[in-house]
């Protein structure tokens, strides 16, 4: 990082991953190049002493301390207001980008306009593939998912439709949008179509965040040279206090939540019910089958069935239907 007023404004949301923080910031420093970048944590009030430990080795980051969790999409939100780059890279603390990332970005992007955001082939740190590429959600594609005929025919067009498991990851393509774990956004595109919607406290907020910047004339890409290495759900590992595990619980929550909203916002009441119905339906089925079998597995499974389904009717109900997100932090 220099002096110089910066390329790329790097916006990390970070939430007590203090030991992997402090190796995407140097790696990322590491693997930056040329290009002119500052970096902006957004802290949301992690307990494992991370922003003590960003202040004391990393006194040249931008640091902002939330004394509540914010969510993820008000604290990047936070993070935007500051930024100074005319492009934004969200990353996260558990991603790490390899050699080239960020110049391969930024070249992609100043060489087409007209896209808004860009997303990176992600990786396990042993470079397995994970989606990178996802089309938008939908009664339908919640279906192939749930039932397992995504995953049974990933070559297939039609059921791996939802993370384009049939295309080639070494082709660059439009797509509906990317995971949130690295992007790269049109700084003045943000300004034109506002930040995250803060209605999403965790899940959904990019998916939305995609469809605004389409609907705006914008295209979404995926990048094959952009390749960044993504451990995953390395936060919400941390929130031991909440199995189903109470903390898987607290997540499949948040996530139909965020679902509802989503839905309702963007295609409407009968299309939020509709994928409320499928899931619940879903579950309710996976319970009646799974109780037959008599054995332990079996009903353990029909019991994390049973207790979705409550989960369901609750977050349902939290949202009014998908109209309203209960306060924060959620």
């Amino acid at each position: 990082m220099t002096a110089e007023l910066p390329a790329v404004s790097v916006i990390i949301v970070s939430f007590n991953t203090c030991e992997l923080l402090r190796e995407c910031l140097n790696t990322l420093a590491a693997e930056a190049d040329e290009v002119c970048y500052e970096v902006i944590v957004v802290d949301n009030a992690s307990r494992d002493g991370s922003a003590d430990m960003l202040a004391a080795e990393f006194p040249q980051i931008r640091l902002i301390r939330s004394e509540v969790n914010l969510g993820f999409a008000a604290a990047n939100n936070r993070g935007f207001e500051i930024v100074r780059g005319r492009y934004v890279v969200l990353l996260n603390s558990d991603a790490f980008p390899r050699p080239g990332a960020l110049r391969n970005a930024v070249a992609q992007m100043d060489a087409d306009p007209k896209v808004g955001l860009g997303g990176a082939r992600l990786v396990g740190r042993d470079d397995s593939w994970q989606p990178s590429a996802r089309l938008f959600p939908s009664p339908l594609n919640d279906f192939l998912s749930l039932s397992g005929l995504s995953a049974r025919f990933p070559r297939s067009r039609f059921f791996g439709r939802v993370d384009r498991t049939w295309a080639d990851p070494g082709q660059p393509a439009e797509v509906d949008w990317v995971p949130g774990a690295f992007s790269i956004i049109r700084r003045d595109v943000l300004e034109q179509i506002g930040y995250f919607d803060e209605a999403f406290f965790l899940y959904y907020e990019e998916v939305d965040l995609c469809r605004r910047i389409k609907a705006a004339g914008y295209k979404v890409y995926y990048w094959p040279d952009v390749v960044v290495a993504h451990l995953g759900g390395e936060s919400s590992k941390t929130l031991e206090h909440l199995t189903l595990s109470a903390s898987g619980a607290q997540l499949t929550l948040w996530r139909l939540r965020s679902e509802y909203l989503y839905y309702r916002k963007q295609r409407g009441a009968a299309t939020a019910w509709l994928a409320k119905q499928v899931e619940k339906q879903w579950h309710a089925l996976r319970a009646w089958k799974n109780g037959r079998r008599g054995d332990a597995d079996g009903r353990a499974k029909a019991g994390e069935s049973r207790a979705i389904m409550v989960l369901i009717e609750q977050a349902w109900r939290e949202t009014n239907g998908g109209r309203n997100s209960p306060p924060r932090p959620w």
